[in-house]
């Protein structure tokens, strides 16, 4: 039996206790080897939050550099969104958002790298707006935030699967000139792949971090097996027209909406590196190396995927022949009409194929950690299924598979209407940055109200609140345009239907808080303590 989370009556924090193997009766350090326990940094910051170690600290820099960098695969998700870039924006819109946007993200990741260094917990955003909002909304904000990243990430799942499973049947359209491209078909591959990232995640989950750092290699050298061929065969185009020739292809009022609508392919690709922050309780010294590695993880990426975006964009030739490709990519058809090979082509995408499935991987190792961390505070329907922690394994197991339940549920749909899949896949990016917001918004409010932030490894020191003010000045416009479609001119087909989904989500999630959830749901704040102070009990925040 080990400390965990209060009952809804409970008042101190010390009393509450929770199975999370199913033994009862089991000593905390049984959970956990010795040499897993992270360092003394690691047990204090543990104790302080109010939790116990049950998970395997195995996790270095360079393995979590890793993990980071494999699952935003920026290059790669550049390569596969390029036709609604090149729609709205064209090749200039797509090289000065890149910029804009990377920039952005770059003081958001900084915001949140200084505050994983305060509070290192799997829960990230829920427990930092519990830790950090005003009292009178902790609660709610946190439960709210908890949902959005839950199903955020679940999403997640599905969106990169989907991707690597299309690109598989893109593949073969270019390959059979007869085949017919069934959306069933892109289920069943994406039920394959997300069924060998469950292997990852379970039998191979002690080797996870060694395997995070092979395919880092592969993320880096694969950018140059691409664009070398690119750079010697491929015409060059005008070197004024990729910098200074905007596109509106959706027939906005001005480029500048449509170079804004189009940052949707650039926010995917740089979005999501607080995707390490939920494996922290399995990072040796996190609250110093989640930090250095989710900074460095957002440098490499951003290198990689300007000299991607750079490349593409002075040998993509013809527009308007790549848009129209029949394998569905237009980073498919480039490939073919620079080698005019077959085998060079197919070579050439299936190492995004690889990257792509490696980014599942860690797409389920996040999401789950999640999931797992979310049920430790009672946050979900039959938490303590999802808190169950396998012995010896280590990890959220039936988390784990759950989030593969969830995946093949979802790519279900697909079946139906890929319309329908699409509007519930485009819950990621509003989910995280809603996430994102709330989570800079509560330290961007103590930070105004100059009451004292806890004390951190990894500080942004009196650059903290501009950066914070900058965050969030990025967030708030980007957020609205991730709710507008391709198109000016819109139907059922081309609608972007996320704010529905979007609404839909906190409509039912905060009535969900108010039968049930505000009962027994414990905000972890209420199990924090710092300096030996309990914050919850008649604590003002």
């Amino acid at each position: 039996m080990v400390p965990s989370e209060p009952s809804a009556g409970t008042k101190n924090a010390g009393d509450i206790i929770v199975d999370y193997a199913g033994r009862g009766g089991r000593s905390p350090m049984g959970f956990v080897a010795p040499e897993y326990m992270g360092t003394v940094a690691d047990q204090y910051d543990m104790s302080s939050m109010g939790r116990v170690q049950v998970l395997r600290r195995n996790f270095r820099f360079i393995s979590i550099l890793g993990f980071a960098c494999t699952l935003i695969c920026t290059w790669e998700v550049i390569l596969t969104l390029l036709s609604s870039a090149l729609t709205d924006g064209g090749s200039a819109g797509l090289i000065w958002g890149f910029i804009i946007v990377t920039a952005g993200f770059s003081l958001v990741f900084a915001s949140i790298a200084e505050i994983a260094s305060m509070s290192p917990t799997a829960g990230g955003q829920y427990h930092w707006v519990s830790e950090f909002a005003p009292r009178y909304c902790q609660k709610f904000l946190s439960y709210i935030t908890g949902w959005l990243t839950a199903i955020g990430w679940q999403c997640a799942i599905v969106s990169i699967a989907m991707l690597a499973g299309t690109i598989i049947q893109g593949l073969i359209v270019l390959n059979d000139s007869g085949y017919t491209f069934e959306r069933w078909h892109g289920t069943l591959l994406v039920v394959a792949i997300a069924t060998f990232s469950i292997l990852f995640n379970t039998f191979l989950a002690k080797n996870l971090p060694m395997v995070e750092a092979l395919i880092l290699i592969v993320h880096v050298v694969g950018l140059f097996a691409i664009i070398i061929p690119l750079w010697v065969l491929a015409p060059r185009n005008n070197a004024r027209a990729v910098f200074t020739e905007f596109n509106n292809g959706g027939g906005w009022n001005s480029a500048g909406t449509a170079t804004l609508v189009g940052f949707s392919t650039t926010i995917t690709a740089m979005i999501g590196y607080d995707c390490s922050v939920h494996m922290c309780e399995e990072i040796k010294d996190a609250s110093r190396t989640l930090p250095k590695a989710m900074m460095s993880a957002v440098v490499v990426n951003a290198v990689l995927g300007f000299i991607m975006i750079i490349t593409i964009c002075f040998t993509l030739g013809d527009v308007d022949n790549i848009l129209q490709s029949p394998t569905g990519f237009p980073f498919i058809q480039i490939f073919y009409n620079t080698t005019q090979s077959y085998a060079a082509t197919n070579t050439m995408t299936a190492i995004l194929v690889i990257t792509l499935t490696a980014s599942t991987i860690t797409e389920v190792a996040t999401a789950s950690r999640q999931l797992w961390s979310f049920a430790r505070d009672k946050g979900l329907p039959f938490s303590s299924f999802f808190v169950y922690v396998t012995p010896g394994w280590n990890i959220p197991l039936n988390s784990v598979m759950v989030s593969l339940v969830v995946t093949i549920l979802l790519s279900l749909i697909n079946i139906g209407s890929y319309v329908a899949l699409t509007a519930i896949v485009s819950l990621t990016i509003t989910s995280l940055m809603s996430a994102y917001i709330l989570s800079i918004g509560c330290i961007l409010l103590k930070r105004l109200r100059q009451e004292p932030l806890p004390p951190r490894r990894w500080s942004l020191g009196r650059m903290g609140l501009l950066i914070n003010i900058a965050s969030m000045v990025f967030l708030l416009p980007v957020f609205v345009f991730a709710f507008f479609p391709l198109t000016s001119t819109v139907d059922e087909q081309t609608m972007n239907w996320s704010v529905v989904m979007y609404v839909g989500l906190i409509t039912l999630v905060s009535a969900y808080y108010m039968i049930w959830g505000q009962h027994h749901f414990v905000a972890p704040v209420a199990l924090v303590k710092r300096d030996g102070l309990p914050l919850a009990s008649g604590a003002r925040l």
